[in-house]
């Protein structure tokens, strides 16, 4: 899975890509409008690291997310150089907005967030309706017969142009199933989910107060996307901390993890992801599948030979293994299922299966 963080200059995007992938990227420098920074995010889950202290495995895999960091959007751009940003994190399945409410004298840059969400969202809104004016274009000027399936595409892309043109997020637009397959193909930017990222000052984070707080929660709750409050300079201390200061230092804010432990989770939610655990003594592993996937499919995720050769999955429930303990015991509480190809796979099941090709 592909994030895209999205932002105007100096909110604090790269300060959150090098967080949530632990590489060092340059932060203030980075404006070089062509390129991108892509990273690897570790997504944190408690029970990967509590398999892990009861298999002591010599390997241990966490589900992860791909990242990609693009220079900020500007008003100041050209339409050409803003274009040539977007393409960078057009392929991504979500976008992450970085919104800045930090203050800093020595930082300039916008710090309001209303005005940073308008301006993304606008940017957003016209590269979609680019698009869709372009495609509607070139099939009315089209010299051959439009077939059934381009007359089709065209009644869709007026519904998008129309919505568009009203400020409205294809998101928030009604479509069929088979609408929406047509529109997969354009990887339309106002389909993605959206995740918004509030970087704050230490003492906004602390207080849990900041300018335009309700006007921000009813944007994010109108608009079914995510949010959470980050402070990057709070998170960077966290970074630099042993095991035993940082569980001090995050205790004495009231918390039991970090904001970048929080937020590659809520990426990881909110793209519709789960987990299902594979165990043993060679490795414990987190794998990564869309939620109502069948245990076929899932088997897939492992290696395609136990897909193609499926006989049946073994599946304990996790928590059922943290109150007994062992994996032996749950067999003997009857509490290891054996099910077959179409069993939906749930978040958190430890699956065993079995194949034979």
């Amino acid at each position: 899975m592909k994030i895209g963080i999205l932002g105007m200059p100096l909110t604090g995007k790269t300060t959150l890509f090098n967080l949530l992938t632990g590489q060092e990227k340059e932060v203030s420098a980075f404006s070089t409008k062509g390129t991108k920074n892509i990273g690897v995010a570790k997504v944190h889950d408690q029970r990967i690291d509590y398999l892990s202290s009861l298999y002591h495995p010599k390997k241990t895999t966490y589900a992860t997310i791909e990242l990609i960091d693009i220079a900020g959007i500007s008003p100041e751009l050209s339409s050409r150089e803003k274009s040539e940003i977007f393409g960078l994190i057009q392929d991504t399945e979500a976008l992450l907005f970085a919104v800045r409410l930090f203050e800093d004298p020595a930082v300039s840059g916008e710090t309001n967030p209303l005005t940073q969400i308008d301006n993304l969202r606008y940017e957003l809104l016209l590269r979609d309706l680019e698009v869709v004016e372009n495609r509607l274009e070139r099939l009315a000027h089209s010299k051959k017969k439009l077939t059934h399936e381009e007359l089709f595409e065209i009644e869709i892309l007026k519904k998008c142009n129309q919505g568009l043109s009203e400020d409205q997020f294809l998101s928030k637009l009604e479509f069929t199933a088979d609408e929406m397959k047509k529109l997969s193909g354009f990887s339309f930017y106002t389909l993605k989910p959206i995740i918004i990222a509030r970087n704050l000052s230490e003492e906004q984070f602390r207080t849990g107060t900041f300018f335009g707080k309700e006007e921000l929660e009813k944007i994010v709750r109108e608009n079914g996307m995510a949010s959470i409050d980050i402070c990057g300079k709070i998170e960077m201390e966290i970074n630099q901390l042993e095991e035993e200061e940082r569980k001090m230092f995050l205790e004495d804010l009231g918390l039991k993890e970090s904001g970048i432990e929080r937020l590659s989770r809520i990426c990881y939610q909110y793209l519709g992801l789960i987990s299902f655990f594979t165990v043993g003594e060679d490795e414990v592993k987190a794998w990564t599948i869309k939620k109502n996937t069948i245990a076929k499919k899932a088997a897939g995720k492992v290696h395609s030979d136990i897909e193609r050769g499926f006989i049946r999955a073994e599946i304990a429930k996790y928590q059922h293994l943290v109150d007994l303990g062992d994996i032996h015991k749950v067999k003997e509480k009857g509490l290891l299922k054996v099910e077959g190809k179409e069993a939906i796979i749930e978040d958190g099941d430890i699956i065993n299966f079995r194949f034979n090709i």
